[in-house]
């Protein structure tokens, strides 16, 4: 099953998540089921990775979004561990600060775009001003239309330049997310990720889903499109993304460049340092 035409939002689309099941999970029925699949595209997306990073032609952008515990943290553990470290840089984008508020909202993004044979994963990203800011109403629909607009063009541009821009929503329940605030609760290895917001937010849902459907709705392109991905199973959400990224990067047709010296004339100096390596032994 090719989860990037199952899952993507298409150009123009209106989206309701109501209509999107969160506990989708396409063929598989467990995660035994799905387990040589997940770690097939895994290593399909190592190998590409190590292409991008040596042809150096394409970058690519993943932004992941999604409501409190909707596996940001757990998507970027599972899925881009397979990547080298080496060319894969993720950021996240928190409450703005006092510098970052003085600019125009896209200002604190841009530097952190991938440069060429780069991979660039936000965790949280530069739709968080056309989310949370709408939702807490520290701005007006004039404000955040014009923002998805700005966002438009912005993505439009990197994509000019050779930038592969892939985004995820990571779709859970409303009881999805308090089953996964209950884990944190009762497990003391997560009691740090329990935050004052979270049951504060939570009571906003309505309105975070509102946000959501029309960010998503006014910004899915051809160039940067939207994934709604069900991600209720965790093990379903890494096999989607895993396979819509390295699918996609397939696609780029990426491929080693040719070597930028003189191969013979290399191998002659080889030859001939590995002789001169062997005589200066004889005399030793």
């Amino acid at each position: 099953m090719d989860y990037r035409k199952e899952l993507r939002v298409e150009p123009e689309a209106k989206v309701k998540l109501d209509k999107r099941d969160p506990a989708y999970t396409g063929k598989h029925k467990s995660h035994h089921d799905a387990t040589k699949e997940i770690e097939t595209y895994l290593q399909k997306l190592f190998r590409q990775q190590n292409l991008l990073y040596a042809e150096r032609r394409h970058a690519i952008l993943v932004v992941l979004q999604g409501l409190d515990a909707g596996g940001k943290d757990g998507t970027i553990k599972h899925v881009f561990t397979a990547l080298n470290p080496q060319g894969t840089f993720v950021t996240s984008f928190k409450q703005p600060t006092p510098a970052e508020l003085a600019h125009d909202f896209l200002w604190r993004v841009h530097p952190h775009a991938p440069g060429k044979g780069e991979i660039a994963i936000f965790n949280r990203s530069h739709y968080e001003d056309v989310l949370v800011t709408r939702v807490h109403k520290t701005i007006d629909k004039k404000t955040w239309t014009e923002r998805c607009q700005r966002i438009r063009e912005f993505e439009s541009l990197l994509a000019e330049n050779g930038t592969t821009i892939l985004k995820f929503f990571l779709h859970i329940s409303q009881e999805e997310q308090l089953e996964r605030f209950a884990q944190r609760l009762d497990d003391p290895n997560r009691n740090w990720k329990i935050s004052e917001s979270d049951y504060t937010e939570r009571s906003l849902w309505d309105d975070y889903i509102g946000a959501f459907e029309d960010a998503i709705s006014a910004t899915s392109t051809k160039q940067a499109p939207w994934y709604v991905i069900p991600s209720n199973h965790k093990w379903f959400r890494n096999l989607a993304v895993s396979q819509i990224m390295a699918d996609t990067m397939e696609d780029l047709k990426l491929s080693f460049p040719p070597p930028s010296v003189d191969l013979a004339e290399i191998r002659k100096r080889y030859h001939a340092a590995l002789e001169e390596e062997k005589d200066g032994a004889k005399k030793r």
